[in-house]
């Protein structure tokens, strides 16, 4: 079983404190946090919901590329974008929104936007979110 790691280094209370992201395998750079940055007051750093959404467009893609292979049909390009809405005041993230766009040759749209709802529904970061996140799909197939 594959493991990955991430660790947060937090200083100060919610509201005025911070807090610095280091990611185990030194592929990202620290990152910082705050609830400022969480709830839109700022632009600075990243979020737990960018970090999320980030992992679930990672997956979601690696997902849809091995669905539309396995059916005859690897894609060429696929294009993915996850927005992850955080509701400050139930703090809570309530929907994850994916965007994909692709080329797959041999493929209709209606194919796509099957495979596209199958990855969705069945991706890792998908499963683990079933039941507590509002997750959809938006599938355009670039010809």
């Amino acid at each position: 079983m594959a493991e990955s790691t991430a660790q947060v280094t937090w200083t100060g209370d919610l509201r005025s404190g911070r807090g610095s992201v280091q990611f185990q395998r030194g592929a990202l750079p620290a990152a910082a946090v705050s609830w400022a940055g969480r709830t839109g007051e700022t632009d600075e750093g990243t979020t737990p919901e960018e970090l999320l959404a980030a992992a679930h467009a990672a997956c979601f893609s690696m997902a849809f590329s091995s669905g539309l292979a396995r059916g005859g049909h690897p894609p060429t390009t696929l294009r993915v974008s996850a927005t992850a809405t955080f509701d400050a005041t139930a703090v809570r993230i309530t929907r994850i929104h994916l965007a994909v766009s692709g080329q797959v040759p041999g493929l209709d749209a209606a194919g796509f936007q099957s495979a596209a709802a199958d990855a969705a529904a069945n991706c890792p970061v998908s499963k683990a979110l079933e039941g507590n996140v509002e997750i959809d799909v938006e599938a355009e197939l670039l010809t």
